[in-house]
């Protein structure tokens, strides 16, 4: 027994030495990689060829998923709010999925781009008369995000989204391009 104490007690040491080493790996690359949440609020300028142009407030919140400190892919839910006038107005809400790149600048800054695919709702209200479009789009968008902590980010960004207001059923020829512009703010917790 005397002979075999010198070897567990070595033992112990390097499992003890190899698994603080590995937890502080991971805790290394559990920074770069891994869920994070969030939310924005901020401006959205609705522009088109149609009486539903409009300046008004835009929320949104998010989930993604961070592959490496470069690559993430992210769902969000945004609710474009009600635009246009008493006589010809609308209130979009959508969902989305998007391809983010990341650029980390320094240990406090980080640098992104993000596009996808949008998918909306559209409800209509003109002179009265009610209807509803479902449709798809796509997006991009840019931003700039600074760490408060480690897994805390405050964000700007601004995106662009391509949209096709179609108040068909209720207007006869109401169909046209349109794009909703979002400048926002917004929190970002990493897990």
């Amino acid at each position: 027994m005397k002979k075999l104490t010198p070897f567990l007690i070595a033992a112990l040491a390097l499992t003890t030495t190899y698994s603080a080493a590995s937890m502080a790996a991971e805790s290394d690359v559990k920074n770069d990689s891994g869920l994070y949440v969030g939310g924005n609020y901020g401006y959205l300028k609705v522009d088109g060829d149609d009486d539903f142009d409009d300046d008004n407030d835009v929320w949104q919140g998010l989930v993604g998923y961070k592959f490496n400190p470069y690559i993430a892919v992210e769902g969000s839910y945004i609710d474009f709010g009600k635009y246009g006038s008493s006589v010809a107005g609308a209130e979009t809400d959508g969902y989305t999925a998007a391809l983010k790149l990341m650029l980390p600048l320094g240990e406090r800054v980080e640098l992104y781009a993000k596009g996808g695919q949008l998918w909306y709702d559209t409800d209509y209200n003109v002179a009265g008369i009610s209807a509803s479009d479902d449709d798809t789009g796509v997006f991009a968008g840019a931003g700039v995000g600074f760490k408060i902590t480690e897994n805390f980010l405050i964000n700007a960004e601004y995106t662009w989204y391509d949209a096709e207001i179609d108040a068909g059923d209720v207007v006869d020829g109401a169909n046209t391009s349109t794009d909703f512009k979002q400048a926002s703010i917004g929190l970002e917790y990493r897990f």
